[in-house]
C-alpha cells in the first residue's frame, strides 16, 4: 500500500510539474519565441563562421567579420532597394482606403467590367454580392489591418535576435556539453545526446532550405511582375518572397494577395498571374522543395496544418514561423524516446539518425 502511495504521488508530482512546465513556457511564450528565432538565426550564421573560424582562427573573430558583413549588406540593400519598395508600399498604403470604399460599395466591379470587358449582367451580379457582403469585407479587412499591426509590434525582434544570436554562435557547443554533463545515466546521456544531434541536424537543415526557397520566390516574383509591368511589383515579389517561410498557408496567402492587389488596381493581364502562380507553385512543390528541403522533416501533410493552426492560436503570425520546426522536434524526441525504452526492454537496437527510414524489426 505504501509503495502503491509513493509511485502515486511521484505520478502526480511528475504531471504537475509538466503543467507548470507548459504553464511558464506558455506565459513567457514572447520571450521564448525570441530565443528560437535566435538560434534560427544562429544556424543560419552558423555555416560561414565554422568556415572563417579556422581561417581567422578565432571564433569571435569570424563572428565579429560575419556580422560586420551582414550589416554591410543591410546598408547597401536600404540604400539601392529600400527607397523604392519604400516608396512603393507608401503608394500601396495610401491607396487601400480608397480601393476598400470600392470594394464595399461594388463601384469596383463596374470599373473591372469596364477594363476586362465583361458583360452587363455578370458585372451587375458581382456588384450585388460585394453590396451584400459589404459588412463581412470591412470585418476582413479590419481584422487584416490588426494582423498586420500585430507583425508591426514584432519589429524589435530584428534588432534583438541578432544579438541573442552571438551567444548562441559563441557558447552553443558549451550549452551542449554542460547539459550532458549534468546526466550521469549513461543511456540516458546517449538519449539526450542523440536527440541534440538529430535537432542539430533538422534545424539546420530547415532553416537553410526556407530561406533558399524564399529567395528563389522572391527573385522569381519579383523579376516576373516587374516585366509584365504588374503595380507595385517588388512590394508584392517581397511579400511573396516572405510569405514563402509560412508553411502550408503562406504560398497561398502571397499568391492571392498579389491576384487581389493586381485586380483592384485593374491590371488587365491577371489571368497570366494566375497561371504563372500555379506553374511556380507546382515547380516549387514538387521540384525545388523535393530537392532543397527533401523528405527530413518527416511529418505528414495533415501534421503540419494541425500543427501551422495551433501554432496560429498560440503565438499569432510567428507561431505559424516556428510550427513545422517544433513539430518535426516534438517528432524526434518521440522516436528517440521510444528507441531508448525499447532498448532498455530488449537490448541494443539498430540505431536511428535523423533523416533516415525506422528501423524495421523482424
Amino acid at each position: 500500500m505504501l509503495l502503491a502511495d509513493s509511485r502515486t504521488a511521484r505520478a502526480l508530482i511528475t504531471v504537475l510539474l509538466f503543467a507548470l512546465g507548459l504553464g511558464f513556457l506558455y506565459v513567457a511564450r514572447a520571450t521564448l519565441i525570441a530565443f528560437l528565432f535566435a538560434i534560427f538565426f544562429a544556424y543560419l550564421m552558423s555555416p560561414l563562421v565554422n568556415r572563417l573560424e579556422k581561417l581567422l582562427r578565432g571564433r569571435d573573430r569570424a563572428i565579429a567579420v560575419i556580422y560586420t558583413l551582414l550589416l554591410a549588406l543591410v546598408v547597401v540593400f536600404f540604400v539601392v532597394v529600400g527607397p523604392k519598395v519604400t516608396r512603393e508600399g507608401a503608394r500601396l498604403g495610401q491607396s487601400l482606403p480608397i480601393l476598400l470604399t470600392k470594394l464595399s460599395s461594388g463601384e469596383i466591379a463596374e470599373q473591372l467590367g469596364k477594363d476586362h470587358g465583361w458583360s452587363k449582367p455578370s458585372t451587375d451580379i458581382i456588384q450585388s454580392f460585394l453590396v451584400s457582403h459589404s459588412d463581412e469585407i470591412t470585418q476582413l479587412a479590419q481584422r487584416i489591418g490588426l494582423r498586420i499591426a500585430d507583425v508591426a509590434k514584432q519589429a524589435w525582434l530584428f534588432l534583438v535576435v541578432p544579438l541573442l544570436s552571438i551567444f548562441f554562435l559563441r557558447d552553443g557547443r558549451s550549452f551542449s556539453d554542460f547539459l550532458l554533463s549534468a546526466i550521469n545515466s549513461r543511456p540516458q546521456r546517449e538519449f539526450l545526446e542523440n536527440v541534440l544531434n538529430d535537432l542539430n541536424q533538422m534545424l539546420a537543415h530547415f532553416i537553410r532550405a526556407q530561406l533558399t526557397l524564399a529567395a528563389l520566390t522572391l527573385v522569381m516574383y519579383s523579376s516576373f511582375l516587374g516585366v509584365m509591368r504588374v503595380p507595385y511589383a517588388l512590394v508584392l515579389g517581397t511579400i511573396g518572397g516572405v510569405l514563402e517561410f509560412v508553411p502550408v498557408v503562406g504560398p497561398l496567402a502571397g499568391g492571392l494577395t498579389i491576384v487581389s492587389v493586381a485586380l483592384l488596381m485593374g491590371y488587365q493581364h491577371w489571368l497570366v498571374l494566375v497561371i504563372f502562380l500555379g506553374i511556380w507553385r507546382l515547380l516549387q512543390d514538387y521540384v525545388s522543395s523535393p530537392r532543397i528541403m527533401g523528405e527530413s522533416m518527416e511529418l505528414h501533410p495533415l501534421a503540419a496544418i494541425f500543427g501551422v493552426m495551433a501554432g496560429a492560436e498560440v503565438a499569432g503570425i510567428l507561431g505559424i514561423y516556428l510550427s513545422i520546426p517544433v513539430m518535426a522536434s516534438l517528432r524526434i524526441v518521440f522516436r528517440r524516446w521510444r528507441l531508448y525504452t525499447e532498448k532498455k526492454k530488449f537490448g541494443p537496437l539498430t540505431d536511428y539518425a535523423f533523416g533516415a527510414q525506422q528501423p524495421q524489426r523482424k
